[in-house]
């Protein structure tokens, strides 16, 4: 695939673990775990595609998400937003913002893996 990733996350073991499954299918993965600085990251090498937590330290992933809608160079960037709280609210509220697909932890491996392959494509 060659394609880059980047991986807003601050869970060392999802971290780890996401890295791991992308980077076994030929995926570039960058990893960032500060909301605070996330934007700075994006756009010093923007992604092909970007994982991004809900909670994270400094800002929220809505509040990054909504950020890379309103900006020209990230609009179009397909985001997979990645939370333990999968209530209805939190997916609507993604989908309002702009997400391109919403996942609950836990996850499976085979879960993510067709997701990213399946946003890359589209």
């Amino acid at each position: 695939m060659g394609q880059r990733v980047l991986l807003i996350e601050d869970e060392p073991n999802i971290i780890e673990a996401i890295s791991y499954i992308l980077s076994k299918d030929g995926w570039t993965v960058h990893t960032h775990s500060d909301g605070e600085t996330a934007m700075d990251k994006v756009l010093q090498g923007v992604p092909d595609l970007i994982i991004l937590d809900v909670m994270l330290p400094g800002r929220s992933g809505y509040d990054i998400l909504r950020d890379l809608r309103a900006d020209g160079v990230t609009a179009s960037v397909p985001v997979m937003m990645l939370t333990a709280r999968g209530q209805a609210k939190d997916r609507d509220m993604a989908e309002r913002l702009g997400a391109t697909h919403f996942m609950t932890k836990p996850f499976s491996n085979a879960d993510i893996l067709d997701c990213v392959r399946t946003l890359a494509t589209s």
